[in-house]
């Protein structure tokens, strides 16, 4: 996966000591009843779209562009669903990173699902009992995204 510039501009003062970022997570509907999922490059798994928002951006923005470049799919963000902490992460190349991350319910806008990039091996709808193996917070998400009741849950 590529790694934003302002990481690796940090990178080159601190090596891989610990990095606090912000991250956001989209869990996208259509009309028909199906959920966005990618499987990721890093780990082969299937995920809700995520990434990382760049300094000064809106969280929302970062995820629709994120959505975007990832999958080719323009959503409209139509709600908070949950904040959480991710980590700490150590990546094989030994950087330590611990996310904070919003994650959002995402509306289908336009366009057709598919690699967009190469954070990606597979991008697909999933009917909502057709879902394949997530982490149990991706699913959790998924659960919370469909039912949603107008409630944003935090991590405790």
């Amino acid at each position: 996966m590529p790694t934003p510039e302002f990481v690796v501009d940090l990178r080159r003062k601190i090596g891989h000591d610990p990095l606090w970022l912000p991250g956001v997570g989209g869990v996208v509907l259509d009309g028909d009843g199906r959920v966005l999922l990618g499987q990721r490059a890093d780990s082969g798994r299937w995920a809700i779209i995520t990434g990382m928002v760049d300094p000064g951006e809106q969280p929302a923005v970062a995820l629709r562009r994120e959505v975007e470049e990832e999958t080719g799919v323009v959503v409209e963000v139509e709600y908070l669903l949950a904040t959480g902490v991710d980590g700490p992460i150590t990546f094989p190349n030994g950087d330590v990173c611990t996310f904070l991350t919003l994650d959002f319910r995402c509306r289908w806008v336009s366009g057709t699902a598919r690699v967009n990039d190469d954070e990606s091996l597979d991008v697909r709808w999933f009917p909502l009992d057709a879902l394949p193996d997530l982490r149990p917070r991706h699913l959790a998400l998924v659960r919370q995204a469909v039912g949603f009741d107008g409630v944003t849950r935090f991590a405790c």
